[in-house]
């Protein structure tokens, strides 16, 4: 496969400089514009701050690129024809040479080709609330898995139904982790009322845990739920009322598959006038400072054990 790495990229990788993973399906799908450039180009700057290097994920003309570019990043922020890309997509669109936003699948199967090991995301896929209906079930609970990355976000989004979720993730071996909380972050908001089996208190001790999996070569990454910070979450019982709406509307629409979710979360920042979407703003925001930390922890660990073999 051709892949595109950028040179700030690929320079990063050589000099253990950290790298942290960007998908691009908020940029084309998961904002409005002009928000979603905005968004994407703070969050960047958030992590070179950290001192690490940002890698955006998306397809171009059929070719992955691994860093896109500022220009990039607007492109797929005012385009209308771009599609989103999933496991399941990827060969297709890379045969067609069509140009793609990857999801947290198609992000976490590049990030890994690219040898990157932490991917910030604001929130993964999961269980549907109506999948004994529908059977729709995210492809990113299996990807969490197989692929062996550490992935931060701020829980499942909050459109979902969250136990089932947690139990697919279960059944599939997933490691699950709370930064700094013994609560499921309910995307939103920090609270979900549902205690998690493991908290960690800080970016050391992530990477133990993702060295030891590594060590015991088991298969699959780790999920790092990072609460959003209280000040800027939205009332609870606000956007669960804004989710049923939405789902409601979904139903008269007969909106389905990859469609429904960007159509959910844009009602639902409509109906909350936009406080949902500056929620999910500040929860991207907050994530990539904790991935970078992590990254910053994961590079650091690897220069000490090459020093010692």
């Amino acid at each position: 496969m051709n892949i595109k790495i950028s040179k700030e990229v690929e320079n990063a990788l050589k000099n253990n400089i950290p790298v942290v993973a960007l998908e691009s399906t908020i940029i084309a799908h998961g904002m409005p514009y002009p928000t979603n450039i905005e968004t994407a180009y703070k969050v960047e700057d958030i992590i070179r701050a950290q001192g690490c290097i940002p890698a955006t994920i998306g397809i171009i003309d059929g070719v992955p690129i691994i860093g896109m570019s500022k220009e990039e990043i607007k492109d797929f922020g005012t385009r209308k024809d771009i599609i989103k890309v999933s496991r399941r997509d990827l060969p297709v669109v890379l045969v067609r040479k069509l140009s793609g936003d990857t999801t947290v699948t198609a992000t976490m199967i590049l990030a890994n080709l690219a040898h990157i090991k932490v991917f910030v995301t604001g929130g993964i896929g999961g269980v549907h609330r109506e999948a004994s209906q529908t059977f729709d079930i995210s492809s990113d609970l299996v990807e969490l898995s197989t692929t062996p990355i550490i992935v931060v976000c701020a829980g499942i989004k909050a459109i979902l139904d969250l136990p089932k979720t947690l139990e697919v993730l279960e059944t599939l071996g997933v490691t699950l982790l709370g930064y700094k909380t013994n609560e499921l972050p309910n995307f939103y908001t920090p609270h979900s009322g549902i205690k998690l089996n493991y908290s960690v208190s800080s970016p050391n001790e992530v990477v133990d845990i993702m060295k030891e999996k590594e060590n015991m070569s088991l298969r699959g990454g780790i999920l790092v739920t990072n609460p959003i910070k209280e000040e800027d979450a939205t009332n609870s019982q606000e956007i669960e009322e804004a989710i049923n709406k939405a789902i409601d509307e979904s139903h008269v629409k007969n909106i389905k598959g990859k469609e429904i979710t960007p159509f959910l979360l844009k009602r639902i920042s409509e109906i909350t006038h936009e406080d949902s979407l500056k929620s999910n703003i500040h929860l991207i925001l907050n994530n990539a400072v904790l991935g970078a930390e992590i990254a910053k922890a994961y590079t650091q660990r690897n220069i000490l054990e090459n020093k010692k073999n």
